[in-house]
């Protein structure tokens, strides 16, 4: 049995893939979720996800790690890492551009990177889906930001723990229980099948090492024995209700917009939370006038389904008038923000309680 969540129509099938011109964002794929909760595992997924409508190439840009405050976070987990699994041999499934594989590296540890999407040229990467037939095991395996994407999460996990013969596993996702707690409903992409709570990775494992929040509770975390893995929960799950008011911050970002014109107004962020929460705007029947990200592979380019194009932080800072509303679309890069920016903004955090 499963209930129902939530439901939202028309997202953007791959939220941070960016266009050369307005017309070809607008005429981009969509796709609906309908959020359910599983009554027997506990987990979270969209009902109506279809894995084919996904397809990803070089205009895919999900790169974080241009801002510090988001280094500082890997560095959080790669002292997590050392903890458990220094001077051993290590598996990165789902590497990505290779980023955090290349700072392990660079730190002394013995890596594999693995996924078929991988762009670069470290010939310790492989291009190819984690497969026993590949023939590769590790003591430990690393997999953050991929569980979400997987239609059957414990199916992949039974794989990985049979192709590589048990060993510890890190596993980092986004924490369903924050986007909760935050309403951050600008937080629910397509790309993201899979939500998860603290509870629900705790479940899934016989033996648990460490597990917590990471990135100002943004992110979960849980380092747990393989071998362990449970494909069903021990005890029943609880029933899970969304808060009242959960896009309400859409409303109020409405009216600020609405109250002054002519203050001007941004999104900062262009990643996932900045394309969803522009596009809901939108069709809000507002309009910023700028959206700003610091990544240049964004810049200058467009956001699917809403055509919003992404300026520099200098490009918009010569546009906005001091006073402008600057919506921040996560709240972990506020200072950073207000300093780039010499405070001259209005800043709203828009995943902060006081902006609910």
């Amino acid at each position: 049995m499963r209930h129902e969540l939530y439901r939202v129509a028309d997202l953007p099938v791959l939220q941070n893939r960016t266009f050369a011109d307005p017309e070809s964002a607008r005429a981009s794929a969509s796709a609906d979720m309908l959020l359910v909760q599983d009554e027997a595992s506990g987990l979270i997924f969209n009902q109506a996800f279809d894995a084919d409508k996904l397809s990803y190439d070089a205009d895919y840009q999900n790169e974080q790690a241009h801002s510090g405050q988001f280094q500082k976070h890997l560095n959080d987990v790669e002292a997590i890492i050392a903890r458990h699994f220094k001077g051993q041999e290590l598996i990165e499934v789902g590497c990505g551009k290779g980023y955090f594989l290349e700072l392990l590296k660079g730190l002394g540890y013995s890596i594999t990177g693995i996924d078929p999407a991988y762009e670069g040229d470290n010939g310790d990467v492989i291009k190819a889906p984690f497969t026993r037939g590949l023939g590769l095991s590790a003591e430990a395996i690393v997999l953050r930001h991929v569980l979400e994407h997987i239609q059957d999460p414990l199916s992949f996990l039974a794989v990985i723990a049979e192709a590589n013969q048990g060993g510890q596993i890190y596993i980092e996702v986004p924490c369903f229980d924050w986007i909760l707690e935050h309403r951050a409903w600008f937080d629910l992409f397509y790309e993201h099948v899979n939500y998860f709570r603290l509870d629900d990775l705790r479940r899934m494992f016989g033996t648990v090492h460490e597990a917590g929040h990471l990135f100002g509770g943004q992110y979960l975390y849980i380092v747990a024995d393989l071998a362990t893995l449970r494909l069903t929960p021990e005890q029943p799950v609880p029933r899970l209700t969304l808060p009242e008011g959960f896009t309400a911050s859409l409303d109020r970002a409405v009216q600020i917009i609405q109250a002054a014109p002519e203050q001007g107004s941004a999104i900062w962020g262009a990643s996932s939370k900045g394309v969803i929460y522009s596009l809901f705007l939108q069709r809000a029947g507002v309009a910023v006038d700028r959206v700003v990200d610091i990544n240049p592979a964004k810049q200058g380019r467009y956001l699917p389904l809403s055509g919003a194009r992404v300026s520099s932080p200098q490009e918009a800072m010569d546009a906005l008038p001091e006073g402008a509303n600057l919506f921040v679309m996560n709240s972990n890069y506020l200072e950073e923000i207000k300093r780039m920016t010499g405070g001259r903004y209005v800043y709203h955090a828009v995943d902060s309680a006081s902006f609910q």
